[in-house]
């Protein structure tokens, strides 16, 4: 507890309010996020039978946009796979559909190789990229087991990085690595892709590198780099004559300040991936379900298909009251 003696005569910074000025939408699209109708699409009935093939070999059963609907929805729901057959086998019987549903081993074996939908990019310009990393759980024992029992072994753990557009919310790029891969290295792999220009990359201290300012500067070379700098960052021997971004933020901080300088290069705005990272948590789970890093890359993937889905139905438009 702090010590609470002198706590009348302290500064107390007023907690912000906001208000939701499209409550009555943005009410609408929550309550559409439950709905069955909303991920169990009219399409993927029609498109449910694999095409046939035109090359020797055996022909699949299911289309890989039938198998992408039953892991959307297994993921959503947080199902085993079979509880995720017995679902979609109950949603087919009660659209009156005789179509065959996906057994719990082929929704495994068909989540290593299964080719997701496109989906078209709604941003026609230059993008604000925020980019960064969280942890997520493998299988394994859980928190209160290994309270209780004990454990020969740490709980393994991946590390997710994400690439976030600053406007629209949308989650562009995800890349998911073991947990002691160095967060720089992942700033290529994300930016390849995304198609876009980029207007600015902003991300926190641990993307301070030159292999981070080459590789933005390889996709996009007149793109912004938001990174601030370390405590112990000096100028380039060029900042006197030809001062690189770098040279130019430490030049801003030794003026006026970190504070003044994280408001004026609009690097506060890297909160929202922070954000997108509670919303993750919340709606998918801090975990992963499959056991190999081939469905891993596919849960990974059905993850953003589902957040962004949500984000396009309806998303709030908060302003702060004074």
């Amino acid at each position: 507890m702090p010590f609470k003696a002198n706590a009348s005569r302290r500064h107390h910074i007023p907690k912000q309010r906001h208000r939701i000025r499209n409550w009555a939408e943005y009410d609408a699209g929550l309550r559409a996020r439950g709905s069955l109708t909303v991920w169990f699409t009219p399409e993927a009935v029609a498109r449910w039978r694999a095409e046939t093939r035109a090359t020797p070999g055996g022909r699949r059963t299911y289309s890989d946009l039938a198998i992408t609907t039953a892991l959307t929805v297994r993921a959503l729901f947080r199902l085993p796979l079979r509880q995720t057959k017995g679902l979609v086998g109950s949603i087919l019987h009660l659209l009156g559909v005789d179509l065959a549903v996906p057994d719990h081993s082929t929704l495994s074996r068909r989540a290593k190789v299964v080719r997701l939908p496109v989906v078209p990019r709604s941003s026609t310009g230059a993008i604000e990229l925020l980019v960064d990393s969280t942890g997520v759980k493998l299988c394994g024992p859980g928190e209160w087991l290994v309270e209780k029992h004990g454990t020969q072994r740490r709980r393994a753990w991946r590390k997710l990085h994400v690439g976030l557009e600053a406007v629209s919310g949308r989650i562009v790029a995800a890349t998911l690595t073991d947990h002691n891969i160095d967060d720089g290295s992942q700033v290529a792999p994300l930016l390849d892709q995304i198609e876009e220009p980029l207007a600015a990359f902003v991300a926190d201290g641990a993307y301070h590198q030159t292999g981070v300012t080459a590789a933005v500067a390889e996709h996009t070379p007149d793109a912004v780099v938001i990174v601030p700098p370390r405590s112990t960052a000096v100028p380039s021997a060029t900042a006197e004559t030809n001062p690189t971004q770098r040279d130019q933020h430490l030049q801003a901080i030794a003026e006026h300040g970190r504070m003044a300088w994280r408001k004026a290069s609009r690097y506060n705005v890297r909160a929202l991936v922070e954000t997108s990272f509670s919303r993750w948590k919340r709606v998918i789970g801090d975990g992963l379900r499959f056991r190999t890093d081939d469905r891993r890359t596919t849960e990974i993937a059905i993850a953003v298909r589902i957040l962004n889905r949500m984000f396009d139905l309806e998303r709030p438009d908060c302003v702060r009251v004074a």
